[in-house]
């Protein structure tokens, strides 16, 4: 379907715009103006020219994401495809639980429901501590500076999320090298093809292993599903792929920009050291730095199946729908003065991970890593400084989601 936009191109705002290099851990400057419009809708420009609705409020994000004339479905016409690449395999893509809706959705959802509820998620705690303990014991140990990304961010998330799947932490260089061609704004369709073929066939291995000797882990529930008829290879190969990614490389870039931005609010990080052993403290420190940072910063992207009213514009049938997360938790409405990072507000209602029916489905585990983490690192290593200026680091506009490359510590 063609849209009509009344408006003319120089009218639109882009999206993604650009950072402020002056304050690179908060969303666009252009991004923030819109809510100074009141409209918590309007078109805006993606890279392939098509303009569909920006939502920028908390508010009517909420109302949309939990409403059912949206689908996740990226091959439905008006989807706001993210990169070249999405665009081009849309039609191809197979089923799995991030692109479907309704009672296929639900279906996928409830294969996970038991692997990743809070209770589970709560008894890996002394083992995500062990582990962070162990990681820091190694960082002290080695000459400084280090990159926290290599020495902390990245092997405590991947070690977690390979012993809830089952999957051989020494392959860490090879789906970490995957993740990142997953997550890649500018990946050519050639690229993505190739990196989602390699990284099916080595899951699809590791399924028909452990079909034949199975263990106590998601892949191994997984092969289950298969034998028994309910699930196919290709479908279990996907929905691993989708957890193996999303398992670890949305923490690993949580823990090194939390970090960084800690480092840059000395106030709030001694609130934070000197409450280290209070869960209550700490628990609400996670969620305003989640808040502040929304990782998944170009999503959440949907289409429209039926026309739907709201805040008195018409949404028609075929046209798209980015509800901005980093937006929304930036919304003064929301949250009032979302520019002061303050680890006591209450900020649980955040969408850093998502909203509806397509919330993440493993932030339990992501938020535990966060706890231990932040509650150990600064009280471990209490002189902990940045290595370089922070206009130094390289902060990941090119990938989908939002982080620093490396993060040379010191201390």
């Amino acid at each position: 379907m063609t849209e009509n936009v009344s408006a003319t191109a120089g009218e639109l705002p882009e999206f993604p715009s650009p950072r402020s290099g002056r304050c690179p851990f908060a969303p666009p400057p252009d991004l923030l103006a819109l809510h100074d419009t009141g409209k918590p809708l309007r078109r805006a420009r993606t890279w392939d020219g098509t303009t569909p609705w920006l939502v920028t409020s908390h508010e009517a994000q909420r109302r949309l994401l939990t409403d059912p004339r949206l689908s996740a479905n990226i091959g439905a016409p008006g989807y706001p495809h993210t990169t070249e690449a999405m665009k081009a395999h849309a039609a191809q893509m197979q089923p799995s639980i991030n692109n479907t809706d309704g009672a296929e959705h639900t279906r996928w959802r409830r294969m996970l429901t038991n692997s990743f509820t809070r209770h589970r998620m709560e008894k890996l705690r002394p083992e995500i501590q062990r582990i962070t303990d162990d990681l820091i014991d190694k960082m002290l140990a080695d000459p400084n500076p280090v990159d926290l990304n290599e020495a902390l961010s990245l092997p405590l998330p991947s070690l977690m999320i390979c012993a809830l799947l089952g999957v051989p932490y020494e392959d860490h260089d090879f789906f970490q090298e995957h993740a990142g061609v997953t997550n890649a704004r500018f990946k050519t369709p050639e690229e993505a093809a190739r990196s989602t073929a390699d990284l099916r066939r080595y899951i699809t291995g590791l399924i028909e292993a452990k079909t034949a000797d199975p263990g106590e882990d998601v892949l191994s529930d997984l092969g289950a599903k298969v034998e028994e008829g309910a699930l196919s290879m290709p479908d279990a190969a996907a929905l691993g792929h989708i957890l193996l990614v999303a398992g670890h490389d949305t923490s690993a870039n949580m823990i090194t920009l939390g970090t960084a931005l800690l480092l840059e609010h000395p106030g709030q990080l001694a609130e934070l050291r000197e409450h280290a052993d209070d869960p209550k403290y700490v628990t609400k420190a996670v969620e305003e730095l989640l808040r502040y940072l929304t990782i998944p910063h170009l999503l959440a992207r949907r289409a429209v199946v039926e026309d739907i009213e709201i805040e008195g514009e018409v949404i028609r049938a075929g046209e798209g729908v980015i509800a901005s997360l980093p937006a929304a938790n930036w919304d003064p409405e929301a949250f009032p003065e979302p520019a002061r990072l303050d680890l006591t507000r209450s900020a649980a209602h955040h969408h850093a991970f998502g909203w509806g029916p397509h919330q993440c489905v493993g932030q339990q585990l992501a938020r535990i890593e966060l706890h231990v983490v932040f509650s150990t690192l600064f009280h471990r290593i209490p002189t902990l400084r940045l290595a370089v200026d922070v206009s130094e680091l390289k902060f990941k506009e090119d990938s989908q989601a939002y982080g620093i490359y490396e993060l040379p510590v010191t201390w």
